[in-house]
């Protein structure tokens, strides 16, 4: 029985949703002084890496972390690390240095402390939320995450346009002491039982029985490795329909802008959708539906002419999203044993952080020779035929049945 849930859960994301929009002004701050002032796809190329390759590494580490100690606690911690880091970017511009080096390290520090959060979030809900209501929780927080990245590249291009980036920096200090804040003395949860236990494994050797875990769990290897693929194919949707439109449509601002809106109002939406609804009662049929949605708007996407129907099916792919990724979620959250919950998720996080980034490295290229249209057209035919491996595994479709039946 899980006391004051309501109070906690609420809470939490709270503490959630104001800490990312902070973390969201700085990245999309950082992005854009990289490119105002350099102007160069190299520098852009090493600040995404520097953004994504501690994640990458460090997020199985710290899903060992995650189940060896308290899940709010780390949180904390790692809110608390990315702060003190822009903070002290914040004095080191306000002092005169504004080394393009100095937001590479302060990326990769901030990735570092995403790499701690992301396996401690996923497995810190279920502790705080009965298992009848994980999809409806998941599918909250998926609509507030979603709102935050529609409205923060929004704020931080007017806070860039009206004041110094210090001034952004110093805002996402304050969101994050406000998040830690209410995590720390409104949230109210008691360590997970291994926490509370004296570990008597050291830690490599968790690390180790995380892995073979996953390798002799059929459910969760077989997701991880279709989440794997599914997350490839999307690459193109994800990263080069921006490319696309400017190439097909025509390049003006507003045109790019307006499939951001799309998309993130759609997974605003979808997110909202499967909060109320709960999706069918076997969690696998429901991403088996959102899977084929996604594969028929990329095909779509690549095939439209008319720009006003793209943006149409843009936003169903974005509605898709919140759609397939909460029952996902919520079937990783109810099926795997709560002293393995942290490690699961480590690996998750490295896996979702990851791919489609690597993916690009082979479409990004393929995208200068070959249309884009064309990468759309093969990449959306994959995830429907992919999309019925989900229908016709049995060992996901069992899976996706409800924890408690009765």
């Amino acid at each position: 029985m899980k006391t004051d849930w309501k109070k906690n859960t609420s809470r939490f994301l709270f503490s959630q949703a104001i800490s990312l929009f902070g973390s969201s002004l700085v990245q999309y701050a950082i992005m854009w002084y990289i490119t105002l002032n350099t102007q160069s796809g190299v520098m852009m190329m090493v600040s995404i890496i520097c953004g994504i390759l501690p994640t990458f590494f460090l997020s199985p580490v710290a899903g060992v972390g995650s189940d060896r100690y308290s899940r709010k606690h780390l949180i904390v911690i790692a809110d608390a690390g990315i702060a003190v880091a822009t903070l002290a970017l914040a004095v080191i511009f306000m002092l005169g240095y504004r080394d393009i080096w100095l937001l590479f390290a302060v990326s990769a520090i901030r990735a570092l402390g995403t790499g701690v959060q992301t396996p401690a979030v996923g497995a810190f809900l279920p502790q705080i939320v009965p298992e009848d209501k994980l999809t409806r929780v998941n599918g909250i927080n998926n609509s507030l995450q979603s709102a935050i990245t529609l409205v923060s590249p929004m704020v931080s291009g007017v806070l860039m346009s009206i004041a110094a980036i210090e001034v952004i920096f110093f805002i996402d200090v304050l969101t994050a002491a406000l998040a830690i804040a209410v995590m720390l003395w409104l949230v109210q949860v008691p360590p997970h039982q291994k926490a509370l236990q004296k570990q008597e494994t050291g830690y490599f050797e968790d690390f180790s029985t995380g892995l073979s875990y996953i390798r002799q769990h059929r459910f969760v290897l077989q997701f991880f490795i279709y989440a794997a693929v599914f997350f490839f194919l999307v690459t193109p949707a994800a990263f080069l329909t921006p490319l696309q439109v400017a190439r097909s449509f025509g390049d003006q601002v507003w045109r790019r802008t307006a499939i951001e809106i799309a998309f993130s109002g759609g997974m605003v939406l979808g997110g909202v959708l499967i909060a109320a609804w709960g999706g069918f009662k076997n969690r696998a049929y429901t991403m088996t539906a959102a899977a084929f949605a996604i594969g028929i708007c990329t095909v779509a996407l690549g095939v439209v002419p008319v720009f006003w129907l793209y943006l149409f099916f843009m936003a169903l792919t974005g509605l898709a999203i919140p759609v397939f990724s909460t029952p996902a979620m919520v079937m990783l959250q109810e099926k795997v044993e709560e002293d393995m919950m942290g490690r699961v998720f480590g690996v998750y996080g490295m896996i979702s952080s990851s791919v489609m980034p690597l993916g690009m490295l082979l479409f990004g290229p393929v995208s200068d020779s070959v249309a884009i249209e064309w990468l759309l057209l093969i990449t959306g035919v994959l995830v429907l035929v992919q999309s019925a491996f989900l229908l016709f595994s049995r060992t996901l479709r069992e899976a996706g049945l409800p924890a408690r039946t009765g």
